[in-house]
């Protein structure tokens, strides 16, 4: 009985090492510093579905949706929202960056989450479940045979969200995307929220 125990601890040990050494490999193949960029289709909780894209380089991001355009430097965050024309600048808690950030999972792994994985051919599914309070509760992530993710399911404030990603490929970017410039958007109203 102690030996079965004892295997089947084995067994769960392995299987979060392996999912962390999947996680691992993806966290290279997205942050790679020059930068990537992705489309993506949320849906779920209160954001509806919508689409968009999106670019990422280490921990600065930039979404945009039919709706908003959020640009993030790594330390502000400045959101334009179409239909009021306004920007709203804010320096977001680490939860709000994770909630905001499609990609905020490539660091998360790293702490607070009990992971596991299953494989189904050349695709695994990861899975990660706070062992504390945190912003997202749970979530799944799939990835692919090249350690692309394809699909991200979370759990927050109770409603799951699921982000599927498409079109993934690593691209050169500047670090000036990542900046909400004003010339662009002359006659929209600056909210500091700061």
């Amino acid at each position: 009985m102690l030996s079965l125990a004892f295997m089947t601890l084995q067994t769960f040990a392995g299987n979060a090492e392996d999912a962390r050494k999947t996680l691992d490999k993806v966290a290279s193949v997205i942050g790679n510093k020059s930068g990537a960029r992705a489309s993506f289709t949320i849906s779920g909780g209160k954001v509806g579905k919508q689409t968009g894209s999106i670019a990422v380089k280490g921990s600065k991001f930039c979404a945009r949706t039919p709706k908003a355009i959020m640009w993030y430097n790594g330390k502000t965050q400045w959101t334009y929202m179409a239909s009021t024309n306004e920007v709203n600048i804010a320096n977001p808690s680490a939860s709000k960056q994770q909630a905001m950030n499609p990609y905020a999972f490539i660091s998360l792994y790293k702490k607070g989450y009990r992971l596991s994985q299953k494989i189904q051919g050349s695709t695994r599914l990861v899975h990660m479940v706070a062992t504390g309070r945190q912003a997202i509760s749970e979530m799944y992530i799939t990835v692919n045979a090249d350690y692309v993710p394809t699909q991200v399911r979370m759990l927050q404030k109770g409603q799951w969200v699921t982000i599927s990603i498409s079109n993934f490929s690593k691209k050169a970017i500047s670090d000036s995307e990542f900046v909400f410039s004003s010339k662009d958007y002359p006659t929209a109203e600056i909210i500091d929220l700061r």
